[in-house]
């Protein structure tokens, strides 16, 4: 560890943020919320059905070009995804929000582990669409060009947040939560 005089006001900033994110990762107070893999799966399920409500729900509001439709879905579902995000951070003791500079080897073979694990989930998804879209096509009907947008809003969120979602399904009980 370097000595702490010896860095520059930005470094020392940088080092407060990252104990202070650490500690916020491992709040020992959130941790009777996903203790259990059924309690981690539901955050999971949440942030999913969450995110898919609010991008639904953000596209009818966008296309019908109604601002309180947005307001109302940024006030409601934004801090519902706020708290299922954390939950998922908290239950993986922020292993994909954290900088690599604060987590052990062992963390960081588990991270790299979820970020493989999710590139190829993702990768199956977008391959899946683009065969659904041309199954589509080849059915005669046609894929509309307003369509295009949502679908590649969609792909980006899903690609964004696969290794977030991967990581709260991959992570595993402490060995003391199981006696």
């Amino acid at each position: 560890m370097t000595n702490t005089a010896e860095l520059t006001p930005y470094e020392r900033r940088m080092q407060r943020y990252d104990q202070r994110m650490l500690a916020i990762m491992n709040n020992p107070a959130t941790k009777p919320f996903t203790a259990t893999r059924a309690r981690r799966r539901a955050a999971v399920a949440a942030h999913v059905t969450v995110t898919a409500a609010v991008l639904a729900v953000m596209f009818d509001a966008f296309g019908k070009q109604n601002p309180w439709l947005v307001l109302g879905t940024v006030i409601v579902g934004l801090p519902l995804w706020c708290i299922a995000t954390g939950a998922i951070n908290g239950a993986t003791r922020g292993l994909v929000e954290l900088r690599s500079r604060v987590l052990d080897e062992r963390q960081l073979a588990e991270r790299n582990a979820i970020y493989t694990r999710a590139h190829r989930i993702s990768v199956g998804l977008l391959l899946s669409a683009v065969l659904a879209v041309i199954g589509w096509q080849w059915a005669g009907h046609t894929v509309h060009s307003g369509a295009a947008l949502p679908m590649l809003i969609v792909a980006l969120v899903t690609f964004w947040l696969m290794p977030l979602w991967t990581a709260g399904l991959m992570v595993q009980d402490e060995v003391d939560d199981l006696a």
